[in-house]
Parts: structure tokens; sequence; C-alpha cells
């Protein structure tokens, strides 16, 4: 289990078997943790349980065997069955407060925020880092509200917990994401929609370290 106070959220990963085509999912995270990702989420919509299951169970082998964190999406479930080292949740998952009640402080606890008042809300009941998005048009979320820059920077200046910006960003706008003085980005289709994962990672890390 990775200590909190220690995870560098800078490249954070989240999966989504669309944007691999025929690729392998498990390949493609290990590649991308080579090239430098620093947190993996493991993001499935449609798929079942047991199959959940099963490629989280998969995934871990390779988030230990890095020491990279694994954070499973919206299923507390599923990230109890593996002994992930957390859980992210949205607005309409399971409210963060029950969450807590069932983990206590074992795993750590990830929550989406649209609004500074979801942001401070969720600081306030507990959670480790927010998810604050979307800052840009997304093939992943159609449903997405965005947000501006400057809405980030307001939101970072009202809270202190980690801040992972979330929504369409890639090589071209990672830097100036970057450049709100939060703590880390998340990216799908810019490593994974890459034939070369591992180059697509080092890249982007080597942009947003500059």
């Amino acid at each position: 289990m990775s200590t909190k106070k220690s995870i560098d959220y800078k490249l954070y990963l989240v999966t989504d078997r669309n944007v691999l085509g025929n690729r392998d999912l498990i390949q493609s995270v290990e590649e991308a943790i080579q090239g430098g990702a620093t947190v993996v989420q493991l993001r499935e919509k449609n798929c079942s349980s047991l199959d959940f299951y099963n490629l989280a169970i998969k995934l871990k082998k390779v988030t230990s065997k890095y020491g990279v964190p694994l954070i499973i999406n919206d299923r507390l479930d599923i990230a109890l069955a593996v002994k992930a080292d957390g859980l992210h949740i949205g607005q309409e998952d399971l409210p963060l407060t029950v969450v807590k009640t069932i983990v206590g402080d074992d795993m750590i606890i990830g929550v989406s925020a649209n609004t500074l008042e979801e942001a401070l809300l969720a600081e306030k009941q507990g959670a480790d880092y927010v998810g604050i998005g979307a800052v840009y048009p997304t093939d992943t979320k159609l449903d997405a509200d965005y947000l501006t820059l400057d809405d980030l920077r307001s939101i970072r200046k009202a809270i202190s917990i980690p801040i992972v910006g979330i929504g369409g960003i890639n090589e071209k706008n990672a830097v100036e994401v970057m450049g709100t003085n939060i703590e880390g980005v998340a990216i799908v289709s810019a490593i994974l929609g890459k034939q070369d994962v591992k180059q697509a990672a080092q890249e982007l890390l080597r942009k947003i370290n500059n």
C-alpha cells in the first residue's frame, strides 16, 4: 500500500480500452508506467463485475511491480476485492462519507468535482485528492461540463489537497494546465491512443517537468 503523502499525481493515467484498438491493456499500461506514468486508474464502464475483477487483479500485479498506485474508478467492491491502493468516485457514486466509513484511512480516495463547491465539500469530507474537470472537450466523457484555467486557479487557491486536471488533456495543453499550480494531469488518449505508449508517456512527462 502506498503512503498517501508520497503519491505523485503528476502523470495520472486513466484506462480506456476503446482507444487501444486490438492492443492489450495490461501490456500497454506497463509500457506507460515504464514511460513515466505515476498513477494508474482502471476505468471500466461496460464490462461485467467478473471481467472488471479479473482485469484489476492482472493490473494490480503490474502496478505493484513498479510501485505505482492502482486506483479503481467507481467500484468500491472491486477496489476492496483486489486490495487496490485507492478508489475514485464521481458525484453520482457512493457518497464519500459512506466510502470513508467502509475503508477508513486504508485507501486513497479521489473525488471528481466540477465546481468550487464540490471541491470544497470533497476536501471537508476527507478526500485525498480531487479530479477537476472537464478542462477541455473529451471523447471519453461526452456529457462533461467544462471549466476554464481560471476556474482551476480559483479552486487551487481554495483547497489544500492535491488536484488532478481531467478531460481532454494531451501533449498540446498539459503544460498550460500544470501551469495553474495543480499536482497532476489525467491522461487517456494522449498515451494509450498512441502507437508507442512508452514514448508518449515519456514525452508528456518531459514537457510537464520542464
